[in-house]
């Protein structure tokens, strides 16, 4: 199916695809002094991008539910932002789940997309196709955290990362899932199936359907059993592992400042 819409999938002006790892590095270092420094994470997207990510953008930028949904050009934002619209579905829902889970953690899609501004001031956005679907990554992050289980300890994000990885094969999104397992197991928990969990975040994510292309209006309105089940989500058996072995080793996996002070 021919794309019909007026932006390019891919803009004349965008530049080859980076592989610059010792950027990546730099950049990595500096994550790893401030975990909440999110900007950091798009700088070694970006120093990693490679062209596996723009074929997986490609085949749904050209797809008939591609096109569907990029047609109506509403923003994800928009809908994962209304919390008020949100909270009249009914318990259980993925969109209850998420709505609750935000507030909790005080987040919003809109704080992740003032983040990313910080990065994109830089003259890298070239609003075409590849950024439409870099979009649906970064507005979709928190959501995978409801879908695959996975919190938003250190390990917990290590995990959703490699699940991201395997469905979208971002090198840049990889190379931070794996290396931050082996910080948080180096620095912390050495004892704890630390890699187990985000391997087996990676190979969830890679059994399962690709979220970004779903229908997430329609997703946020499913039971979120029903949803895990249809996406081919399991329970992350791992991960709930290397939490149990972090507590008995006197680790509390949402509070590893106190373990590394």
């Amino acid at each position: 199916m021919t794309a019909t819409y007026s932006i390019p999938f891919h803009h004349p002006d965008r530049p080859a695809n980076e592989f610059r790892p010792l950027k990546a590095w730099h950049h990595f270092r500096k994550l790893i002094a401030d975990k909440e420094d999110t900007e950091q994470v798009f700088h070694i997207i970006a120093a990693l991008r490679g062209s596996r990510f723009r074929k997986v953008a490609a085949k749904f930028w050209h797809s008939e539910k591609g096109q569907r949904l990029l047609a109506t050009d509403q923003r994800l934002i928009d809908i994962l932002d209304d919390h008020d619209t949100l909270k009249k579905l009914p318990a259980g829902t993925v969109g209850r789940a998420y709505v609750d889970f935000m507030e909790r953690e005080g987040l919003s899609a809109a704080g992740l997309e003032s983040e990313y501004a910080k990065f994109t001031e830089a003259g890298t956005r070239f609003e075409d196709g590849i950024d439409r679907y870099g979009d649906r990554l970064r507005d979709t992050h928190d959501l995978h955290h409801i879908l695959t289980g996975y919190g938003r300890d250190a390990l917990g994000e290590q995990c959703v990362l490699a699940f991201t990885y395997a469905q979208h094969r971002n090198l840049g999104v990889g190379f931070i899932a794996y290396m931050g397992g082996l910080e948080l197991k180096r620095r912390v928990a050495p004892t704890a199936p630390i890699m187990k969990a985000v391997h087996e975040g990676y190979r969830i994510g890679k059994a399962a359907k690709n979220l970004a292309q779903e229908d997430i209006g329609a997703l946020l309105a499913e039971p979120l059993a029903d949803a895990r089940k249809r996406l081919g989500i399991p329970e992350p058996v791992a991960y709930k592992a290397a939490h149990e072995a972090m507590r008995s080793g006197g680790i509390d996996p949402y509070n590893l400042l106190a373990a590394v002070a």
